[in-house]
């Protein structure tokens, strides 16, 4: 996956990373060692290298909402116990579904499961008999870790493990010689880096939903640059984990930050701001990452109430998982000007971040979801042409590295149509990297609104719409429209007493745009559904605005 710029010295650019005869830009960050992808090594093992000995004092997990937590030597102790007892129940590259609420067993079962060579297969506990059925279609596991409250979804052939029952606990408890990493002596058991570890569900660029198949490598290579990243921080930092251990967000944020010798705070309830700030104060948070709609949720509650708790042990609010309007960013600021803003980009296909913005970046290229990580390649595609562009000029988001999947599980056709021969993953994301190596994501390809022949971001335009003091929340989607193609159509949620009505909507943005931007449609709605990393789900608004435009003839 070398090119000309990366294997000889030529005209690499030293602020934005882009090599201008290949067309492709690298990250400038210094390399991170790595071990041989030929070397035998699972990512727990890689992940517990990183602890000390001897083992750190503070927590690794917390449960804020039970009390209850979990000790590095607990940790250590349980995986291995586990791990002992499912040996011979579960043979090297199994696949076993995960179908659990959060809870401090989770990422002890994802350790061990890796730990044996099982591949992970986590889904959302809230899907649907019917939704389950269908991932079990793609991944085909041979065996299911469930609770009392999901066990009922599974197809009922399919075997299963309660983790609420006294037999699961009973796996947890110390054995007489609990020296972690004794089963790794077993032949049968040895895990290569190319191994398969994990199938995570995503729509992917077609909507259709696929198993992601990710490998030891692909997590391997992606933390090792924030453990280097952290080498010199003198006070572990206390994370609070409110995204979904099921995605990739929190599935990769779970495991990662025991290498980081990082305490987490793992709210396994409902999303709530006020729960959350008060956990922030009573567990002295110092990194908060969240999705979207729960940093929208938060400064909500910052405007509209202020700041009730001591938050003064926050330093960090990492973003990801959708694309951010620069207003919401400053609101942010507003309201914490203390606390840095960070955000990421990457997709389940990248196991993780490609891009990451920290600290005082965050303020001076705001709206940007920083430069690329090591070890990972760039380049911005004309989707029409298929040239690659230079710095600052928009096209569809490719990128390469040792962290992209291995495919999409049974799907050929649409592993090579999402990565072709050279490597590249085209992302289906519009966006470009400006002359500092920093990418800014615009919108989906295929969400973008053609208006008389002009592109219209919808994030543009939600940006605008949520500055308005009576909306709370904005999604634009197109309209068909005979002469214009499509429209920019809006569906708004009102602030609670607010007598804000289409028309205003409509001067609002009319004042702001040029005039192919303006807002044709607005409707008016409870709530604007979204999925659980925070992308709007706008195939369900497409829909609705079906339904309301013929109401209205």
């Amino acid at each position: 996956m070398s090119d000309h710029c990366s294997s000889s010295p030529s005209p690499i650019d030293p602020r934005s990373g882009f090599c201008s005869e290949t067309k492709t830009f690298h990250s400038l960050s210094p390399p991170v060692p790595l071990p041989s992808p030929s070397f035998p090594l699972s990512f727990p093992s890689f992940v517990f290298s990183f602890l000390p000995s001897p083992l750190p004092s503070h927590l690794a997990y917390i449960d804020p909402a039970t009390g209850f937590s979990l000790s590095f030597p607990d940790l250590l102790s349980q995986v291995h116990s586990l791990t002992t007892h499912l040996h011979s129940r579960i043979s090297k590259g199994d696949v076993v579904l995960v179908l659990s609420p959060a809870g401090l067993t989770v990422p002890v079962l994802y350790f061990a499961l890796l730990s044996l060579g099982a591949v992970v297969s986590p889904a959302n506990p809230a899907s649907t008999s019917h939704e389950i059925s269908r991932l079990v279609s793609i991944s085909k596991p041979s065996l299911a870790f469930v609770t009392s409250s999901t066990s009922h979804k599974l197809p009922p052939e399919l075997p299963f493990i309660l983790l609420d029952s006294s037999d699961f606990k009973s796996f947890l408890e110390p054995l007489q010689n609990n020296n972690y990493g004794e089963f790794d002596t077993d032949v049968n058991r040895v895990i290569y880096q190319l191994d398969p570890a994990a199938i995570l569900y995503s729509s992917g660029t077609t909507g259709r939903v696929k198993g992601v198949m990710i490998t030891h490598r692909n997590f391997i290579v992606g933390l090792a640059p924030l453990v280097a990243a952290v080498r010199n921080r003198t006070m572990p930092a206390v994370l609070m984990l409110t995204v979904p251990l099921f995605h990739i967000y929190g599935f990769v944020y779970v495991l990662k930050t025991v290498a980081l010798v990082e305490t987490v705070v793992m709210q396994t309830e409902r999303f709530n701001a006020r729960q959350t700030l008060r956990a922030v104060e009573q567990f002295r948070v110092t990194n908060l990452p969240l999705a979207p709609p729960a940093l929208l949720a938060l400064v909500r509650i910052a405007e509209e109430e202020g700041l009730k708790w001591d938050l003064s042990s926050l330093q960090m609010v990492y973003c990801s998982g959708a694309p951010l309007g620069k207003e919401l960013i400053h609101r942010f600021s507003r309201c914490f000007p203390s606390v840095q803003f960070g955000q990421g980009y990457g997709m389940t296909e990248s196991a993780g971040g490609c891009f990451r913005l920290y600290g005082q970046e965050g303020t001076k290229y705001s709206g940007s979801v920083g430069r690329l990580v090591s070890g990972c390649e760039a380049k911005i595609v004309d989707p029409v042409t298929g040239v690659a562009l230079p710095p600052s000029s928009p096209g569809e988001i490719w990128i390469r590295g040792q962290q992209i999947m291995k495919g999409y599980v049974g799907d050929v056709e649409s592993t090579s149509t999402t990565i072709d021969h050279e490597g590249w993953l085209k992302t289906g994301d519009l966006g470009f990297i400006n002359d500092d190596g920093f990418l800014f994501v615009v919108d989906r390809l295929k969400e973008l609104i053609k208006c008389k022949g002009y592109q219209v971001p919808p994030v543009e335009l939600e940006d605008l719409l949520q500055m308005h003091p009576d909306i709370t929340e904005a999604a634009v989607i197109p309209y068909p429209d005979e002469e214009a193609g499509q429209v920019p159509t809006a569906f708004i949620v009102k602030r609670p007493g607010s007598n804000l009505n289409e028309k205003q909507i409509k001067d609002f943005i009319s004042e702001k745009v040029v005039p192919y931007k303006r807002i044709r449609h607005a409707f008016f709605t409870d709530s604007i559904p979204k999925n659980l990393s925070g992308k709007i789900l706008r195939r369900k608004l497409r829909e609705l605005a079906s339904v309301r435009m013929g109401s209205r003839l």
